[in-house]
């Protein structure tokens, strides 16, 4: 289905259903009923992350970082800046690069990936500020507004390769599993997670056709959330809290620095890991059963297939850091709170 999905956005086709209208119309009502089951369905407006992060390291040569997506990628659910994806994400790529970090975040809550050709022009209209590293967090609205899933990833496709043109490395957090919602009930707790999953393998590889990479978010990063989902949402019981947002930073910090440099790669793949080397469309079906797994392509059409090691990032505070070597917190800023 994976590979239907992405052959019908590149070749034009908009029609191809993931499991049905009836069906996919449901989870659209149970989400809907989950969104307003705690908290009364809000959330609050996410904090502007905007800045330079890393001060230890100066101020001068920084990375670009820019952050575009829905409400995942825009930090909703939280209250402070320093727990924002785009703000944990900087402040640990500044502790691995030992450089100052400049984060755009352009995501917006609620869009679709119809947006992103908006938010990759915001994003591109100041050449000199071009990012090095982009991530992308975009899909679960896709799910729950019913967009035709081959539009969807035809939409992400044209974004990475607008941003790869523009000579910006890419990372794609892929669409998250609506199925670890509360209270979205068997059986379509079963569907939720088939269409997320699907959804997500289709835009893995339209992203590694495009010369980016992926992270898959899953379940929002595995067990924690199954097995501590009070803990691990925000108070609408929709969107993660500040410590699920940074458990899914984690993920997607290593392979940002990779595409950098700044992380060890190898093509040694570590089979106690389930690493591996695959067709793409067989890796894009694995990587969206795994959270947390990348995948990034090798020599047509093989991609590989790798779980790294999440590294516990540096802990925020109000206070900012006046020491010269250790990581300081993500509120260390300059920019608008």
């Amino acid at each position: 289905m994976a590979r239907r999905i992405a052959a019908g956005a590149a070749y034009g086709g908009g029609s191809i259903g993931l499991l049905g209208a009836a069906a996919v119309g449901l989870v659209l009502a149970e989400v809907q009923l989950a969104k307003h089951t705690v908290g009364g369905g809000r959330a609050p407006i996410p904090p502007r992350g905007d800045g330079l992060y890393g001060l230890a390291f100066g101020r001068e040569n920084p990375l670009r970082l820019g952050v575009i997506g829905d409400s995942t990628a825009a930090g909703q659910g939280v209250r402070r800046a320093g727990q924002t994806p785009g703000a944990l994400l900087a402040s640990g790529l500044a502790a691995v690069a030992e450089r100052p970090v400049e984060v755009r975040n352009i995501a917006l809550p609620g869009a679709q990936s119809d947006d992103l050709e908006r938010q990759v022009t915001e994003l591109l209209a100041d050449r000199s500020r071009t990012p090095d590293v982009c991530v992308i967090m975009i899909g679960a609205n896709d799910v729950t507004h019913r967009m035709p899933p081959t539009q969807s990833v035809r939409y992400l496709a044209s974004a990475v390769r607008r941003l790869r043109t523009a000579g910006a490395e890419v990372v794609v957090g892929t669409c998250p599993d609506l199925g670890t919602i509360e209270p979205v009930y068997q059986p379509l707790r079963w569907v939720a997670r088939r269409v997320s999953r699907q959804l997500a393998a289709a835009q893995t590889i339209v992203v590694v056709e495009q010369g980016g990479r992926t992270v898959s978010l899953g379940d929002l990063l595995g067990p924690e959330f199954a097995a501590n989902p009070r803990e691990m949402f925000g108070v609408d019981n929709y969107h993660p809290s500040a410590e699920g947002y940074a458990t899914a930073a984690m993920a997607v910090l290593p392979t940002v620095c990779a595409v950098l440099g700044l992380w060890p790669e190898t093509d040694a793949l570590d089979a106690d890991r389930d690493e591996d080397m695959l067709p793409v469309a067989r890796a894009a079906a694995t990587a969206a059963s795994e959270a947390g797994t990348e995948v990034t392509g090798a020599r047509a059409p093989w991609a590989l297939l790798k779980h790294r090691r999440r590294r516990r990032l540096p802990a925020t505070t109000d206070a900012p850091s006046t020491a010269a070597s250790p990581p300081e917190p993500a509120e260390d800023r300059v920019g608008p709170a």
